[in-house]
C-alpha cells in the first residue's frame, strides 16, 4: 500500500492508490455487515439467494419469505394492497414512513427493501 502524507492548507492529507482506497472502503463495509449481523440483521441463505436475485424488487422477496400475502401485508401496515403491488413491482417508490412500516412488518432493516 503506497501512502503519500501532505501538506494542503496547513491540514495534513492522505493521499493513496484508488484501488487501495477501494480496499479500505470494502474492509470497512465488511466490517460494518459483520456487526449488523451478530446483531440479528436478517441474512439471506445461499440456497435462497437465486430466489432474491430474480424477485422484482427486495420487498417482493422478503414478503415471500415470511409468508405473508400482499393483501394481509397491505391491512397490517394501513396501504391498500394495489399500491403494495405498485411498490412491490417497482412501478413507485414507498414513503420513509411506508417503508419503515413495512420493514418492521417483515422483521427486516429499511436498507433491505431497497433496490
Amino acid at each position: 500500500m503506497g501512502i503519500d502524507i501532505i501538506i494542503q492548507d496547513g491540514r495534513e492529507r492522505v493521499v493513496l492508490d484508488r484501488s487501495d482506497y477501494e480496499d479500505l472502503i470494502d474492509s470497512r463495509d465488511a466490517a460494518i455487515a459483520m456487526r449488523e449481523i451478530a446483531a440479528g440483521a436478517p441474512t439471506i441463505p445461499a440456497a435462497e439467494m437465486d430466489t432474491y436475485l430474480a424477485a422484482p424488487t427486495p420487498l417482493a422477496f422478503w414478503r415471500q419469505r415470511v409468508g405473508k400475502t400482499q393483501t394481509a401485508l397491505a391491512e397490517e401496515i394501513g396501504v391498500s394492497q394495489p399500491f403494495l403491488a405498485q411498490i412491490e413491482g417497482g412501478q413507485r417508490q414507498g414513503t420513509v414512513r411506508v417503508l419503515a412500516r413495512l420493514a418492521k412488518a417483515l422483521g427486516v432493516r429499511i436498507e433491505d427493501l431497497i433496490p
